[in-house]
């Protein structure tokens, strides 16, 4: 199986990377300055920060190869206690949760707008696969292009999504272009630091990039199967 892993930045790409057994890695240039690395039948593209930099970064790869999936991955905020520091997020639905309007009657998301989609689903039987590989969180992950700060905005977004485990800010960019070439797509979330109040003190950059590359050690043989 052919696959794709796009992450923001190259922190992120290098646990991937890390945790991935594979032959010495080769390097190419994609149209735009993109540079992915191949290992294996995993290659790994570093696409860039927010929704529209995955999106574009992944179709640009997408175009220029042929995959069988696409996976979103990298660290994020997760949900408490849902998700503690350094826990594996998988997502079961990858969610653009600030993609609509702000309305006297309260927020509106971009579909009940009737312009387009806000939601993604992952291949249910793929995903909980992944999930029980790594003794995961399996739960919907919201894609924002404002990382959450504040108290106020983490009880907004649990009101809106209840079930959600984790946010970061390219799962939907990523998800957007896997769909328009008809490839299924997973993301995969490191928690860094809880969703809240920012508070670069209780960030635990290190330790989710450990877990991140101690997930894609593990999640090797699943890549390896035929979903």
């Amino acid at each position: 199986m052919r696959v794709l892993v796009v992450t923001a930045v190259a922190a992120e790409a290098g646990s991937v990377a890390a945790g991935l057994t594979a032959p010495v890695p080769q390097s190419r240039q994609l149209p735009g300055s993109y540079a992915l690395t191949r290992h294996g039948d995993v290659d790994v593209l570093a696409a860039g920060v927010g929704p529209a930099a995955a999106a574009a970064g992944t179709a640009t790869a997408l175009a220029t190869g042929a995959y069988d999936l696409v996976v979103s991955a990298g660290i994020g905020g997760g949900f408490q206690p849902l998700a503690p520091l350094g826990a594996i997020v998988v997502a079961d639905a990858i969610v653009a949760a600030d993609l609509g309007a702000e309305t006297p009657d309260g927020y509106l998301p971009v579909d009940e707008l009737g312009f387009g989609r806000c939601v993604h689903l992952p291949p249910p039987e793929l995903a909980a696969r992944v999930a029980k590989a790594l003794d995961a969180v399996h739960a919907p992950v919201l894609t924002v292009s404002t990382v959450t700060g504040t108290a106020a905005r983490a009880a907004e977004l649990t009101a809106r999504h209840p079930r959600a485990a984790a946010e970061a800010m390219e799962g939907f960019g990523v998800a957007e272009a896997a769909a328009a070439h008809s490839v299924p797509v997973l993301e995969i979330r490191a928690v860094s630091n809880p969703v809240g109040p920012r508070d670069r003190a209780a960030w635990r950059i290190g330790q989710a990039l450990d877990s991140l590359r101690d997930a894609f050690q593990q999640l090797t043989p699943v890549l390896e199967e035929t979903p």
